[in-house]
């Protein structure tokens, strides 16, 4: 048995808990360095949302009506 199998095999005898933490840290390595930069856009990008909102002037919909348009589009785009 290959050790990336025997890996696996342990691992799936861990509980879930555990599992989703192993699998979190594996696909974290996967990752390159993290940009500041980027990190910082988008805490950026976030406060200009949360003023628009607080203001007034942010175009919100109810979750309801977007999870219905997003199911729809995955229907159309399924076929």
């Amino acid at each position: 048995m290959s050790s990336r199998n025997a890996v696996l095999a342990e691992a799936l005898q861990l509980p879930p808990e555990e599992r989703a933490d192993v699998a979190k840290r594996l696909i974290a390595s996967l990752d390159g360095p993290e940009d500041d930069d980027v990190e910082a856009a988008w805490l950026a990008e976030v406060e200009r949302r949360l003023r628009d909102v607080d203001r007034g002037t942010a175009k919100v919909e109810p979750w309801d009506a977007v999870r219905e348009r997003l199911a729809t589009r995955l229907r159309t785009n399924r076929k």
